[in-house]
């Protein structure tokens, strides 16, 4: 049985193009068994008629504090709650719920309601990357809230960019995730590192790698949204999961020591960090100017961290570590799985199309050191951490 039966779900429909797409969400979820409650805003009406989400909810459309049927309907709908999500939620939105400015029904009933929250941006490229914006965002993921981040493509207009909301499949998961969500990791310590290292070969020049972070944040966010502990050491500017403590760094040399000071006490440590192999010999103090020609580099080996944990590693520990390739996958991830000592590998063809670094989605395949294998087709990164912590789980007994 889905999670979602029998829960009661508050969707606000902000004013943006992507409204339309909030009706097939609420068909999913109504699909699902939820009880759907709409909230829409004034400017949602000039995008999706309120008769069509009338049709597809549970009970008739909510639109104003004041021609509701209830006398106050924003308390009303935010105790009923197990779940409230805005899809699309404008720039608009968000700044009036991280502020606590309550001028309409559905800002309101998210001031007014104590279930989780999710919100699923959507806006225009340039809108989206404004630092109100990203501020915004940050002040309501430190309260807690769930964001569902926009994927990049085609948008209004014409041109194409990050800010287009995200698609049903990956706001049905979140909310199914969400209310479905197992506290089964509680009073565990789970280390994640995160992001690609990056090695100086001067002062403004170095070598690194195409890693985002966000697969990494994404088992961070879930693990702690699983009741563990999570220390999570990234080399990448994305606000830190609610919850979730973030040690900065930036090389491989600084990586391994803010890893090995971690995880002697890491109950779950999980390699999700792209950590360079090379780094030069020595870096130049200043900038090197290309009127002097190209410099010659001499690199070295930077340290294994991952071989170190699992030479290291303590009885109960869960190491898992990632295998980025672009062919012979079984191969390279097995041979990693066992000559670095780990309980768990999570392996990827980072040559296929909307997989691994840079990207909102990624495909794996997930080998244990007991010979179980699981396959997580193209699936948002969230998906993916949560198979990924099930394995955890399952292999802590």
């Amino acid at each position: 049985m889905s999670s979602l039966s029998g829960r009661r779900i508050v969707l606000g429909v902000a004013g943006g193009i992507a409204a339309y797409k909030a009706v097939e969400v609420c068909r999913r979820m109504v699909d699902a068994g939820a009880h759907v409650s709409v909230i829409m805003t004034e400017d949602a009406h000039r995008f999706v008629g309120p008769v069509t989400f009338s049709a597809l909810s549970s009970e008739k459309v909510h639109t104003s504090l004041w021609d509701d049927d209830s006398s106050i309907p924003h308390t009303r709908l935010g105790q009923a709650a197990d779940l409230m999500i805005v899809a699309p939620a404008t720039a608009r939105v968000l700044s009036a719920y991280a502020t606590g400015y309550s001028a309409d029904l559905l800002v309101a009933t998210l001031i007014a309601t104590r279930a989780p929250v999710i919100v699923c941006p959507a806006m225009h490229t340039e809108m989206w990357e404004h630092p109100s914006v990203q501020d915004n965002l940050a002040v309501l993921r430190a309260r807690g809230v769930h964001v569902v981040d926009p994927e990049s493509g085609r948008l209004a207009g014409g041109d194409s960019g990050a800010g287009r909301l995200a698609s049903p499949e990956s706001i049905v998961a979140a909310a199914t995730a969400v209310l479905g969500t197992a506290r089964d990791m509680e009073g565990l310590h789970v280390l994640v590192t995160a992001g690609g290292t990056r090695e100086p070969i001067d002062a403004v020049r170095v070598i690194a790698n195409r890693s985002s972070g966000k697969q990494g944040y994404a088992v961070a966010a879930v693990a702690a949204e699983r009741g563990a502990r999570v220390t999570l050491v990234s080399t990448v500017e994305i606000p830190a999961p609610a919850g979730v403590d973030v040690v900065c760094v930036e090389t491989a040399e600084q990586m391994k020591t803010a890893v090995d000071r971690v995880a002697p006490t890491a109950d779950v440590v999980v390699m999700a960090a792209a950590v360079a192999d090379f780094r030069p010999v020595r870096a130049a103090g200043g900038k090197l100017k290309k009127r002097d020609g190209a410099p010659e580099i001499i690199l070295e080996a930077t340290p294994d961290i991952l071989a170190g944990l699992g030479e290291s590693k303590r009885p109960g520990q869960v190491l898992v570590g990632f295998a980025a390739e672009t062919d012979n996958l079984e191969a390279n991830a097995l041979d990693k799985l066992r000559r670095k000592n780990l309980d768990m590998v999570v392996a990827n063809d980072v040559s296929a199309p909307g997989v691994g670094f840079g990207h909102d989605t990624n495909a794996v395949t997930i080998w244990l050191s007991t010979g179980d294998r699981k396959s997580v087709h193209l699936a948002s990164k969230r998906a993916v951490a949560v198979a990924l912590l099930d394995s955890v789980v399952q292999v802590r007994g």
